[in-house]
């Protein structure tokens, strides 16, 4: 008997049969109505597409805004990347994991926070940047991320 995730992820691949290109769309479909891409669906998506369980389980892995696991209520993504290293995000990054008390990766135990490392959120010369649930913040300081902070887990 097919459980509840696998008979939304069948809607979807029956929404998406004869796509070209239908693997990324389906993954992102997915994830929008599941909040994540849960691994015992993945079998059913190969089937579906006639890929091998490693080639989409390569793929949920390899981009990073996919999820295995359900993410917390917030969402913070920190951008790493070169442009914003060299205005700051180094120390505004150790700021925010010891201020939210959680690594790049991972989710609060309290399920409240997911942090995340991205590597450009377009915004280079007004870096250091992040993203909290969809909302950019640009120029971050080490004020305004206590601040972020305290906003998150109050």
């Amino acid at each position: 008997m097919p459980t509840d995730h696998e008979n939304v992820v069948q809607g979807i691949l029956d929404a998406h049969r004869g796509m070209e290109g239908s693997t990324l769309p389906i993954l992102h479909a997915v994830q929008e109505a599941l909040g994540h891409v849960p691994d015992e669906v993945l079998p059913l998506i190969a089937e579906d597409l006639n890929i091998s369980r490693a080639e989409i389980y390569g793929i949920v892995t390899f981009y990073h805004d996919f999820r295995r696991k359900p993410a917390a209520r917030h969402t913070l993504k920190v951008c790493r990347a070169e442009a914003c290293q060299s205005r700051g995000s180094n120390r505004i990054a150790a700021a925010i994991e010891a201020a939210l008390g959680v690594r790049f990766g991972e989710t609060s135990p309290d399920g409240r926070v997911t942090l995340d490392a991205v590597y450009c959120l377009g915004l280079c010369a007004v870096g250091p940047n992040a993203m909290l649930n969809g909302k950019v913040m640009a120029r971050l300081t080490e004020a305004e991320v206590a601040s972020l902070a305290r906003e998150i887990r109050p």
